[in-house]
């Protein structure tokens, strides 16, 4: 089984790539981060992405929507240290099969693997429970705007990276402010964050 994992903490991208060589089922190839996983993905094929959520570059949950829309035969399993609601519902909307922490045992990992590659979904239990807690205001459009002003962006600078007006980002930040009972642009992406819905 051809897998890549995509994994920015190298020490961690290791221990997992040797732990899941080590069963001999598994044919691993790594990617530092997101951008470089998604190279991977454009040029190869492989049965499943491993993936981490918080990377450098495109987010695990940037990668499954790539791969809903262009590998859709990908399984797709994400290990994370984040157990946010948000991250687990914008994961099983965008056709993840395995949502798991990386705190689980080895023998979890290489279980839920291979239960997803037999068309099953595989969440630890302790996320499916705190999934069903608040749903996510946000539109795509508002979280896009509202990710860039949390990293610090200015309205303008915004506009130009989504190609839109500066009143058009003026709104979308103002409706997520709203939306998040926030005081302010940076308050709203810090809640958003804290979510994990951005």
């Amino acid at each position: 089984m051809r897998i890549l994992l995509a994994e920015d903490q190298a020490m961690v991208r290791g221990a997992l790539s040797a732990l899941l060589s080590l069963s001999g089922e598994f044919d691993i190839t790594q990617a530092a981060d997101g951008d470089e996983a998604l190279a991977l993905l454009k040029t190869s094929e492989f049965d499943l992405l491993l993936t981490d959520i918080e990377m450098p570059g495109l987010s695990g949950l940037e990668l499954a929507n790539w791969c809903q829309k262009n590998k859709p035969k990908l399984k797709i399993v994400i290990i994370t240290t984040f157990g946010r609601a948000g991250y687990i519902k914008r994961a099983i909307e965008s056709g993840v099969g395995g949502f798991l922490l990386k705190d689980a045992p080895s023998e979890t990992l290489i279980k839920a693997i291979n239960q997803v590659m037999a068309g099953k979904r595989i969440i630890d239990p302790e996320l499916a429970i705190m999934a069903v807690g608040e749903s996510d205001p946000l539109n795509d459009k508002e979280r896009k705007a509202l990710q860039l002003a949390g990293e610090g962006k200015s309205t303008s600078e915004i506009a130009a990276m989504l190609f839109i007006a500066e009143g058009t980002v003026r709104n979308y930040l103002s409706e997520a402010i709203s939306k998040l009972h926030a005081t302010n642009r940076i308050d709203a992406a810090r809640i958003a964050q804290q979510k994990g819905w951005l």
